[in-house]
Parts: structure tokens; C-alpha cells; sequence
């Protein structure tokens, strides 16, 4: 039911029968015994109402016995042991995929981590590359003595051109 009657009738028999339960404040109450003393079609629907509310208290009352008690605490008891059931199945794959996510977000990091490493850091093994013709001639290069010794040897070509696997 929405909560604005659809029709002036309906919102008058909500508002006879809140009258009827006595669950009008003052002013409300005021203002529909001010209609019913004034409007006979209200009046005539107020009788309706009170005399099917009579109609019904005169209905025989059903009694529920404690098998009836039982039988609706287990129903809802197996339903609430359903939905736990339910919720319990989907916590291990949800703590997997939580797991999954985690591990795939450490890889990328380290991925991301080493990319970053290797291509902003300089190669520390770069210079000794370079260095490698002289690592490997020091002891003769030490009998040279002096270094202009041997810029006047490298200008009359006496050294060989580094190889192409030196950077």
C-alpha cells in the first residue's frame, strides 16, 4: 500500500478508522467530529466501518497450539541456517579472491619496482667495461712509468682500437 491513499474515499476511511482506533491527536480528532456532525456521507461510512469492526470481534477466535509455535520457529530457523549456510559458502571464495588480488598487486609492484630499477639507475659495471682493456694490460702498462710514455705509443698507433663489445 503506498502511503498517500489514491482516492478522497480511502483517505477518509483511513482517517475513520484511525478515529475509531482513537489514535487521532486532539486537533485531527476535532476536525472529523466537525465532518461528522456536518457531512451525513461521513457519518453513514463511520457506521459501516464500526459495524464491520463489530462483525469481526464477534468472528470465532482461532487458538494455536504449541505444534503450530514449534513448527513456525523451525521453518524459520532452517531458513536462518540456509542464509548462514549461504554466507559461509561465499566467504572462503571471497577470502581467495582477496588473496589473489593481493598476490597480483605484490607481482606488479615488484614488476613495476625492478622496470623502474634497471632503466633510472645507472649500471655501476658500465665504467669497468670500459676500463677493461686497461684492467687487463695494468701489469705492462705499469712498466711504461710515465703517462705521456704512452699517449706518445697510442698517437703512433701502437694500441689496438677498443673492440665493439666494450660499450
Amino acid at each position: 500500500m503506498t502511503d498517500h491513499p489514491s482516492t478522497e474515499s480511502e483517505r477518509l476511511d483511513e482517517e475513520l478508522v484511525a478515529y475509531l482506533d482513537g489514535e487521532l491527536d486532539g486537533e485531527a480528532a476535532r476536525r472529523m467530529e466537525h465532518r461528522l456532525a456536518s457531512e451525513e456521507t461521513v457519518r453513514r461510512r463511520l457506521q459501516q466501518l464500526a459495524q464491520s469492526w463489530d462483525l469481526l470481534d464477534q468472528l470465532p477466535r482461532t487458538t494455536v497450539d504449541d505444534s503450530f509455535t514449534r513448527s513456525t520457529v523451525e521453518i524459520v530457523a532452517l531458513a536462518a541456517e540456509e542464509e548462514l549456510g549461504e554466507k559461509a559458502g561465499a566467504e572462503p571464495r571471497r577470502r581467495r579472491l582477496r588473496w589473489f588480488l593481493t598476490a597480483v598487486a605484490a607481482v606488479g609492484a615488484c614488476w613495476i619496482g625492478f622496470v623502474a630499477v634497471t632503466h633510472l639507475r645507472p649500471n655501476p659495471n658500465e665504467e669497468l667495461l670500459r676500463d677493461l682493456p686497461v684492467i687487463e694490460n695494468q701489469e705492462v702498462l705499469k712498466e711504461a712509468g710515465d703517462i705521456e710514455f704512452l699517449r706518445k705509443l697510442d698517437k703512433e698507433g701502437l694500441f689496438p682500437e677498443e673492440s665493439g663489445d666494450a660499450p
